[in-house]
């Protein structure tokens, strides 16, 4: 499952609750960054930081499924990264950009294993004002960085259409209901 969305729309919390929730038979899928960890994040855990060099090595030995330039910095999703992690017979959860959810949809079309198994979703914010505040209140990103993030806000939320389940984030616990009721009502065909 490829949960996408804005900066701060809550992506990582509801990643971070299906995780401990289902423990059992969901895991989190890491992906590649150049983004410096923010200060509670380890590497391996919430990403693998690497730094340009060494993105760009593995990019130029075709190590991605997929990669993207976003606010600045690199993120990609290590191909045997996935392949790996899709012969434990868990779900595999992913917190990705609208680009990377597109690039993983056709990546798991072309692969027969993986063929129709993942499902997608979009958190919208309720307004662009709603989601300035939720990036300010993170206290993480300069005002330069905010108004960035804004701007990709407006562009991603109109790739929305593509996610198999959209909704418009409201509280912590009710987009968590959201996502973990169409999870659970999905599970079925989704070992990713």
């Amino acid at each position: 499952m490829a949960i996408s969305g804005p900066a701060a729309v809550g992506k990582t919390t509801i990643c971070d609750r299906l995780i401990s929730d289902f423990a059992g038979s969901i895991h989190r899928l890491v992906t590649a960054t150049t983004r410096k960890p923010r200060v509670s994040e380890r590497d391996g855990v919430d990403y693998y930081f690497l730094d340009e060099v060494e993105f760009d090595e593995k990019l130029a030995h075709d190590s991605f499924l997929e990669h993207e330039i976003i606010h600045g910095n690199k993120y990609g999703i290590l191909k045997e990264t996935l392949l790996d992690s899709n012969k434990g017979g868990r779900d595999i959860l992913l917190n990705i950009d609208v680009n990377g959810a597109s690039s993983l949809k056709q990546f798991c079309h072309e692969n027969r294993s993986l063929k129709d198994r993942v499902k997608t979703i979009f958190i919208k914010p309720k307004s662009l004002e709603d989601l300035r505040q939720r990036i300010k209140a993170r206290g993480s990103e300069s005002e330069e960085q905010i108004e960035i993030r804004l701007a990709n806000a407006q562009k991603e939320i109109l790739r929305a259409r593509d996610f198999d389940f959209v909704f418009v984030s409201g509280d912590r616990n009710s987009d968590y209901k959201k996502v973990k009721n169409f999870y659970l009502s999905s599970k079925s065909n989704i070992k990713l």
